[in-house]
């Protein structure tokens, strides 16, 4: 039987929410009357990125707060974004881990009402998010807001950022950690969806849009299209240095185990409208062979490198945002939107399911 899976697209680095000037509604708003919330704030609250980081520590940037845990998802601490806070009134999005060191994390920020008291633009944090400083406001960057933020392979003070406005020649980056920036070279395309700096391979960069993917080995400075690419890319990911990278686009899965020179396709199918379409993709750090992706209304595992997939249980919700533990590659987290929440699959086979890590209201 064929299987074909539907979904509503929102490409990887791109906010959950509108932005100004997309056409859409603005961002900028006041938070509803909650109707169902809990520890994670009303039920317009929504998720932008989720990091599992070790060991056991959870970071959940949302629209109305910057989200941390030290045990798994035991206990919760708002640690940005709230009264009186660091990033008070501004959304988190585009939160990024640098390859070289799991302490080192960046995050994007954009006032979330209009009359927000924080300083929108690039935070940096050197222990793990339990504390933040501004590096770079956006009035310094950007006329309008900056599109996403990917942590560089060459040190752990090298962040590269997306302005969308300024197209082929958007991508700039920084070697002092957020505090100045300059131009790479001219992309190919003139607006991409997302960034991934491969682990291990200093200047060794992916970029990737609804129009292909490709590859630079100079820091950004030079491109080069990758041919056999059919279509869109939403998503792309590895486990980590000299780990084949996996992509999910439009004509379905693809693999690279060459550092991305050359990408095949990766999903076995029998006939040339079976396929999976999966929005975002995730794989585990401790085995590059085990996979895991979503689309609008599912989530599906694989553990033989994207060969093959089965679906995980249903939950109920809008899904969101993926994240593996670095240390256990069956250990899943999933949040949800609308109102925000977290949950973690326990236990493998007929036997798997989702346990709630939602704090409750105070």
């Amino acid at each position: 039987m064929l299987l074909i899976l539907l979904f509503v697209l929102l490409p990887a680095g791109m906010l959950a929410c509108s932005l100004p000037g997309s056409g859409q509604d603005s961002a900028l708003s006041t938070p509803t009357v909650a109707t169902e919330g809990n520890g994670f704030g009303s039920a317009a609250n929504h998720v932008h990125s989720l990091l599992a980081l070790p060991p056991h520590v959870l970071l959940l940037a949302t629209h109305y707060g910057l989200f941390r845990s030290g045990d798994g998802g035991q206990h919760w601490q708002e640690v940005a974004g709230g009264q009186g806070q660091l990033m008070e009134n501004l959304m988190t999005y585009s939160l990024t881990v640098s390859p070289l060191d799991s302490q080192r994390l960046y995050v994007l920020t954009y006032p979330s009402v209009s009359n927000a008291r924080g300083t929108p633009g690039l935070y940096m944090s050197k222990n793990q998010g339990r504390t933040w400083q501004l590096m770079a406001s956006s009035a310094s960057l950007t006329r309008t807001t900056i599109f996403l933020a990917a942590a560089g392979n060459d040190s752990p003070n090298e962040v590269y950022i997306y302005l969308s406005e300024r197209q082929e020649y958007g991508l700039l980056v920084s070697h002092d950690g957020g505090s100045h920036f300059r131009e790479t070279g001219k992309l190919p395309f003139s607006v991409i969806s997302g960034l991934l700096p491969l682990p291990g391979a200093p200047g060794h960069l992916l970029v990737y849009s609804s129009a292909g993917m490709a590859l630079s080995s100079d820091g950004g400075l030079h491109w080069q299209l990758i041919a056999g690419i059919h279509g869109g890319i939403f998503d792309v990911t590895t486990a980590g240095p000299n780990q084949p990278i996996y992509a999910s686009g439009d004509a379905g899965m693809y693999i690279s185990r060459d550092g991305g020179r050359t990408f095949t396709p990766s999903t076995r199918s029998t006939s040339a409208r079976s396929f999976f379409l999966l929005t975002s993709l995730v794989a585990a750090p401790s085995n590059p062979r085990i996979l895991y992706g979503e689309t609008a209304t599912s989530i599906y595992c694989s553990t033989d490198g994207g060969q093959s997939w089965v679906s995980l249980p249903t939950i109920r919700g809008n899904l969101s945002e993926l994240a593996v533990d670095p240390l256990n590659p069956f250990q899943l987290y999933l949040s949800l939107s609308y109102p925000t929440a977290v949950y973690v699959l326990n236990g493998q086979g007929n036997g798997a399911h989702w346990q709630s890590l939602t704090p409750t209201s105070t």
